[in-house]
């Protein structure tokens, strides 16, 4: 937790649980990328916490952007960015909304299929696109599934489709998993990656760039490597697999840029027991999945949890949200240590809570109202959003 954190939640006067950010932990963020990765532009994957004063904080540091959506592009374009710095990352888009981003600029997007190129050759002509695939998401701890990407083996023939549609065959995309441990993981893909570009030089078609993706982690309560261990192993495939002719890359951070920059502030509403004689307490916090804590689904997620009590002796939780539903339990199959003197109505910090919190939080379920965030500024002591 910064000072500047400690010192918001010592003054704050209003209830309900509440994310705060610190910016000058995004900016050292970014800074670190651009000094571990100094030959690849970050595009930040807004996704990640799409908070006006990141995207502004960033516009001005030089990041690029990866959008998903027009209300993503909006808020990039309206935080000053330029649309030659954003790539339209999503792969399952609406040719009405591809339409949109080109008409806003945007000229670049991702594609998994001669479907989605179709689309873009008709609503974006003459646009740059890169081709998503499929890769082994081992050591992840939010793996991703197959929803996105084709196998490596038919990117070369929807590329050469686009090529054929009037489109700019620009690259190859990947994503090795969100909270990513291992520093090795990218480097089967790049190894795909490779093979795909020298097919596509014998087909006459000349690839420049890799999308490297995310998968940076933030510091949760395992221990993760240093940064630079990533930028080191990731040159080292580079060199492995394209020797000295190195394409253009770019990189997609979201969490491993805002994670630990924020923290949430909730409240125990409840502590309880299933029967005398079980040692586990049931400890309701009030927040959960729907507020905001969805990536503790299946319990990839474990968030350290702090209080004022964490020098007393602990005991094995269940930790549930607040809500009727019965799977808004965060974690059970685990057990969380928590403090025996813990009370109802003590407060609790969930550090490393930056990135993917607030934007899924519900806009009204049981009536909770959305997770409300703060933004901390050098220049601003607190901004409500």
């Amino acid at each position: 937790m910064t000072e500047r954190i400690r010192e918001f939640l010592k003054n704050r006067k209003d209830d309900g649980p509440c994310l705060v950010l610190d910016l000058d932990v995004v900016r050292d963020n970014y800074n670190a990328f651009a000094k571990c990765l100094p030959d690849t532009r970050v595009y930040y994957a807004v996704k990640a916490n799409p908070q006006p004063e990141i995207l502004a904080l960033l516009t001005k540091l030089g990041s690029c952007f990866d959008v998903a959506s027009i209300s993503e592009t909006e808020a990039v374009l309206a935080a000053g960015c330029t649309p030659d710095r954003i790539s339209y990352g999503n792969t399952i888009k609406k040719e009405r909304e591809i339409a949109a981003a080109y008409r806003l600029g945007v000229t670049m997007f991702a594609v998994d299929c001669e479907a989605e190129v179709d689309k873009v050759a008709r609503a974006a002509p003459g646009s740059r696109v890169i081709c998503r695939i499929h890769c082994d998401g081992t050591g992840a701890e939010w793996p991703l599934s197959r929803k996105f990407g084709c196998e490596p083996e038919f990117a070369t023939d929807i590329l050469e489709h686009a090529q054929k549609s009037g489109l700019i065959a620009h690259g190859i995309s990947f994503h090795v998993g969100s909270q990513q441990h291992n520093v090795e993981a990218w480097d089967r893909a790049l190894a795909s990656t490779a093979a795909i570009f020298r097919a596509c030089a014998e087909r006459g078609i000349n690839l420049a760039m890799v999308n490297l993706g995310g998968g940076f982690p933030a510091k949760y309560l395992r221990k993760t490597p240093k940064l630079e261990s990533y930028g080191k192993a990731i040159f080292r495939s580079l060199r492995r697999h394209f020797g000295n002719r190195l394409p253009e890359t770019i990189v997609e951070p979201g969490r491993g840029l805002v994670g630990n920059a924020g923290m949430i502030e909730a409240e125990v509403v409840l502590i309880a027991k299933r029967s005398p004689e079980d040692d586990t307490r049931w400890v309701y916090l009030d927040i959960g999945k729907f507020h905001g804590l969805a990536e503790t689904i299946g319990e990839s997620i474990r968030y350290p949890i702090r209080t004022r009590r964490d020098r007393d002796e602990t005991g094995p939780c269940i930790v549930a949200g607040p809500t009727c539903d019965s799977v808004d339990v965060l974690y059970e199959k685990t057990l969380y240590p928590l403090p025996v003197s813990l009370a109802i109505g003590d407060k609790v910090l969930i550090e490393a809570t930056g990135a993917y919190t607030s934007t899924y939080s519900s806009v009204g379920f049981n009536g909770y109202p959305p997770l409300k965030s703060y933004v901390l500024d050098t220049s601003v002591a607190a901004m409500a959003a």
